[in-house]
């Protein structure tokens, strides 16, 4: 293990059960930074601490619902209080709904905003008094590629992570002074069952790797551990003079405009 980028620092973990949130996870802990997993799903978050620990990094798990605001202060406070401080948040959480105007209702645009935008905005406000008292932190925003390019079919999902990453840009410039980064992450295609919805609208796996090969310049899905490098980057002093940016990681799918793609 590495300490030289994050040595003493508390760092917590959204949605750290599978996929890119357990990479960054696990990236973090490999630089030496105590992460706090938290996930819906319990065991989950406790097989992602249990693979830290196994490499000899520092890490707990905790069940955490990220639309429940109340519970997302609690845990946040439990941190400080048994850790001593919370240096960084990457919030990650989030969800994929498909389907154009005709194809999808109010409920599944509120239940986007709810997760991808209202629950980031809660984890943010959890964070902030704390990260002020002692001065200064990191939060990482999970957005996508897909907030920053128009994609056909995927009207709740473009909206919310652009939403995401105007969110981001306005908190950074409110507390730059308190010496609070804020910035977000926009993956664009990688391998982790978070494709789901979007595979099924398109019918299978095989219509899905064709949208990959034809769409992203490089021709390939992204890996999670490559987004987990971008993390450590935009949490660690390497990026100590950046704030309100977000930063696509995509194999250059948004240069090619991004129709009929999403991440």
């Amino acid at each position: 293990m590495s300490d030289t980028l994050l040595g003493g620092k508390i760092a917590l973990v959204t949605a750290a059960g599978s996929g890119i949130g357990r990479e960054s996870a696990r990236i973090l802990a490999a630089n030496g930074a105590f992460v706090m997993v938290t996930d819906r799903d319990a065991a989950m978050a406790q097989e992602t601490a249990e693979a830290i620990q196994a490499a000899g990094g520092l890490s707990a798990s905790s069940a955490m619902d990220v639309a429940d605001e109340a519970a997302v202060t609690e845990v946040f406070a439990r941190v400080v209080r048994e850790r001593g401080a919370l240096n960084i948040l990457h919030n990650h959480a989030g969800i994929q709904i498909g389907g154009a105007l005709e194809q999808i209702d109010a409920g599944d645009m509120r239940k986007s905003y709810e997760i991808n935008v209202v629950a980031q905005f809660a984890a943010c406000k959890a964070a902030l008094p704390h990260m002020r008292a002692q001065g200064g932190g990191v939060i990482l925003n999970t957005a996508s590629n897909a907030g920053v390019f128009l994609d056909k079919g995927m009207l709740a999902y473009i909206t919310t992570k652009s939403a995401v990453i105007t969110m981001t840009k306005q908190i950074a410039l409110d507390y730059a002074r308190d010496g609070i980064r804020v910035n977000a992450l926009c993956p664009g295609w990688v391998d982790t069952p978070f494709n789901g919805p979007y595979e099924a609208q398109l019918g299978g796996r095989a219509a899905l790797e064709k949208v990959v090969r034809d769409l992203v310049p490089m021709g390939r899905f992204g890996r999670p551990e490559e987004i987990a490098e971008a993390v450590l980057f935009l949490c660690s002093d390497r990026s100590s003079f950046i704030t309100g940016h977000a930063l696509v990681v995509d194999g250059g799918e948004c240069l090619a405009g991004g129709s009929n793609s999403s991440s």
